[in-house]
């Protein structure tokens, strides 16, 4: 069977590109044996799954890493079932739209959504998403981390993070940091970063990542908290200064950068990630089955150079690890806005 991949059109609204974070893990390890009547091989099918077309929604608008994600894993899907998978572009609402539509789709794993951190953040965000980001779905898989880091213009006088801190302390009120927009991870990190460090600066949030970069590229704007797929072209070519990177651990991507834990901040640890969710409900054999087909996926030699190349570290998790992550990642987050006193609407 030919593989083809379709690609519906997107509704109109706000696109959220994906807010991603670490690359500091390697390609995990996972082994097979709870996956049901799925094979290490991942091409073997339970007998009444998939029965149809399957649909992966993206909650932001065509073009970015996570469509771009999802139209491999679709066509690796289509590849190993022969069913069609088709990707479908659903933007809106900071991920609002295409995350409620998956919430109300039939609970049998032919819809699923291909989502990020935003998931998890939203409903702190936001006075009503419309669901429950964890009642309201199925963990399928953790497909991959990515990073944000506080990148700072080539020109900017300051080498580290403390100088920044020193300057800034020194100037209260005249500075102001970049994000890629309002209530993204980048505004989230920044006014964290105020909060412990005791600095007094002004949120400049610019519509998106790329007038972000190019901004600090140019000098406007001194630094910023930027994903690091948006900034990496940029600092690979000395146009960006990488800083510190938010997150767990050192990123493989750029392991002599620290992470601002490491220079004594606290709350920096959650890792942004990208991941598979079906809707409550769908039978465990199926969302297992599904499981085991991503982490198959992700860490074939080809798809990791991919995901590499994207900037993203990929997973590739159980059910039950990313439900897990989920969780913990919601508790984390809900805390940090609402501390922060961040809103969108």
């Amino acid at each position: 069977m030919a593989i083809h991949i379709g690609r519906a059109q997107s509704d109109n609204g706000l696109s959220c590109a994906l807010i991603s974070r670490r690359g500091c893990l390697a390609t995990m390890a996972l082994a097979f044996g709870g996956f049901g009547t799925a094979s290490a091989s991942g091409n073997a099918r339970l007998p009444d799954f998939p029965t149809r077309p399957i649909t992966i929604v993206v909650p932001s608008a065509a073009g970015n890493v996570n469509d771009a994600v999802a139209r491999l894993i679709g066509q690796e899907l289509q590849a190993a079932w022969g069913q069609p998978v088709v990707v479908e572009n659903r933007p809106g609402a900071g991920t609002l739209t295409g995350t409620k539509y998956v919430a109300g789709a039939p609970k049998d794993g032919h819809t699923l959504l291909l989502t990020f951190t935003a998931h998890v953040q939203n409903p702190s965000l936001f006075k009503s998403t419309g669901y429950d980001p964890i009642k309201d779905f199925t963990a399928v898989s953790e497909v991959a981390l990515s990073a944000v880091i506080l990148a700072a213009a080539p020109d900017f006088e300051v080498k580290t993070v403390a100088d920044i801190v020193k300057l800034a302390k020194a100037r209260p009120d005249e500075m102001a940091y970049g994000s890629y927009g309002v209530g993204t991870t980048g505004h989230i990190l920044g006014e964290l970063f105020k909060r412990e460090a005791g600095l007094q600066m002004t949120h400049v949030a610019y519509k998106g990542g790329a007038p972000l970069a190019n901004d600090l590229a140019a000098g406007h704007i001194k630094f910023g908290w930027i994903a690091v797929g948006t900034a990496m072209p940029l600092i690979k070519a000395g146009r960006l200064r990488p800083m510190a990177f938010a997150g767990a651990q050192r990123s493989d991507l750029m392991p002599e950068v620290p992470t601002m834990q490491e220079l004594g901040y606290r709350g920096f640890e959650p890792d942004t990630w990208m991941g598979l969710l079906a809707p409550a409900g769908v039978p465990a054999d199926r969302v297992n089955a599904l499981a085991a087909q991503v982490a198959r996926i992700v860490k074939k030699p080809e798809m990791v150079k991919r995901m590499h190349d994207m900037n993203l570290v990929p997973v590739g998790s159980t059910s039950g690890q990313f439900q897990a992550r989920m969780e913990a990642d919601l508790q984390a987050w809900s805390r940090m806005i609402r501390e922060l006193g961040i809103t969108v609407e």
